[in-house]
């Protein structure tokens, strides 16, 4: 109903009362008025100029746009208005309360102060009225369809979805123990010949290192062969079994002993060969020099499978476990991945950065990966079967309690406590709250909020006070 016809339908039933007028008092917007053609005309005029697209541009005159459109004049009575003002009908003769009753009327700032009769504030706003239905006891929170336009709500249904979390850790490339040799004396020897291998140099299994003289070796290689040569003892299986035994305890290389059981010869000095296949790390012999029992004259190490050794925060402990498949990427050969799994979890949490030390075994064919190397490993965690979820814009964590909003439609939001999960893509897991295909608030749920903290305040102070 314009208001040219408001004003004539005053006139009339004013005219009906014998020159009297009645007004039915209403609370703020609601109050009924007698409009003049002349506050008709007021009301049409523009107050302001508005972009015709509908852009947040305004000017106070009339302007066009870049492309020659007239702005959009705004009257005074199609102004933005941040109240929700529901237009009601004009009680007539034949009507019968149909009219929402009024409960009570609340403080316009929020304050925790209520009337049972209509009434100003201390700077003369008047009292926003709360009628029945607005203050349910199921603990939701009604909006108005403006409001809800205006804030920007939007609700999205709870669904079945597969959630991955990368866990991204930091760490450096060591040897794998099991895979280092080392080659020492068990006898005084002496170092007659090393061949041309220095420290970084690749060998290979059985290749020569170097010659060595031990008179404890030529002792026990000559008592063998006296022994299998002796028309005595050659027959005496046991006896030449410990004398064969006692070469071997001096790691002499099989392939001498062999040797020395083909020709029947006491060698004077032995050749020393590489035990693996590997890369020297360390190279001690030098010619001519005495080496005791126990010195390190080399340190051999496969490199063809090294450990990438990272370090996990102890909040993603709980996420990770033995066999998860890790991608692994160096930082001197960018965009080059390793696979590779989790093979050792160490049960020990370091004091002062809390974290705790995984080992990741990683194929080096190609042995481009290097001892103290720097890497950055990505753990993919979580299960493959999907979950109920909701977006994490959802979700209002208060540090003690998670919850969101229900989109119980119509307006209404009833706010539900959830129990979380797995985090991952943007997502969250609810374990407990929500079920299936449940519409949540995933935007302006905050506003929601404060407005339920704002009624649950009145309505707390309404309870323990009676209305003024």
């Amino acid at each position: 109903m314009n208001r040219a016809v408001l004003a004539g339908t005053a006139a009339a039933f004013i005219a009906a009362a014998g020159g009297g007028f009645i007004i039915a008092q209403r609370p703020l917007t609601h109050a009924l008025a007698v409009v003049t053609p002349a506050d008709a005309q007021e009301a049409r005029a523009p107050v302001y100029y508005q972009d015709p697209d509908g852009k947040p541009a305004y000017s106070s005159t009339p302007k066009k746009t870049p492309d020659g459109r007239n702005y959009r004049a705004v009257p005074a009575n199609a102004d933005i208005n941040f109240e929700d003002i529901v237009a009601e009908p004009m009680p007539g003769p034949n009507s019968v309360g149909t009219e929402r009753k009024i409960k009570y009327y609340r403080n316009p700032m929020g304050l925790p102060d209520t009337s049972l009769t209509p009434k100003k504030d201390s700077m003369g706003m008047d009292y926003i009225p709360v009628f029945d239905g607005d203050d349910s006891d199921d603990g939701s929170v009604k909006l108005s369809p403006g409001k809800i336009q205006r804030t920007g709500v939007k609700s999205e249904p709870a669904t079945r979805r597969v959630i991955r979390t990368q866990i991204r850790a930091p760490g450096t490339i060591q040897l794998d123990e099991r895979r280092i040799s080392v080659i020492s004396m068990r006898a005084e020897s002496w170092v007659q010949k090393v061949a041309d291998v220095t420290t970084g140099t690749k060998v290979r299994s059985g290749q020569p290192l170097m010659d060595i003289y031990s008179p404890a070796i030529s002792s026990a290689a000559a008592e063998y062969v006296a022994t299998i040569t002796s028309k005595t003892t050659s027959g005496d299986g046991l006896y030449g079994r410990g004398s064969r035994q006692r070469i071997m305890n001096l790691d002499v290389p099989d392939t001498v002993i062999a040797e020395i059981e083909k020709s029947r010869i006491v060698p004077i000095s032995i050749a020393w060969a590489a035990p693996r296949d590997g890369i020297v790390l360390e190279r001690n012999a030098i010619e001519g020099m005495r080496a005791q029992p126990g010195d390190i004259l080399f340190r051999i190490a496969d490199t063809s499978l090294v450990w990438a050794m990272v370090d996990v925060a102890e909040r993603d402990l709980g996420a990770i476990a033995v066999g998860q498949p890790v991608n692994v990427r160096t930082r001197s050969l960018s965009g080059r991945p390793f696979a590779g799994k989790i093979n050792v979890i160490y049960p020990q949490v370091n004091r002062e950065t809390r974290t705790t030390r995984v080992r990741i075994e990683l194929t080096n064919a190609d042995l481009a990966l290097l001892p103290d190397m720097y890497i950055d490993a990505s753990i993919e965690t979580g299960g493959a079967d999907p979950v109920v979820s909701v977006p994490e814009s959802a979700v209002i964590d208060t540090g003690t309690r998670q919850s969101v909003f229900i989109d119980k439609g119509q307006g209404r939001f009833e706010p539900r406590r959830v129990e979380l999960g797995r985090r991952g893509s943007g997502y969250v897991e609810i374990r407990e709250g929500v079920a299936d295909g449940e519409p949540v608030v995933i935007s302006a749920n905050f506003l929601i909020d404060a407005e339920s903290n704002l009624k649950a305040a009145l309505k707390g102070f309404s309870d323990a006070r009676s209305p003024q």
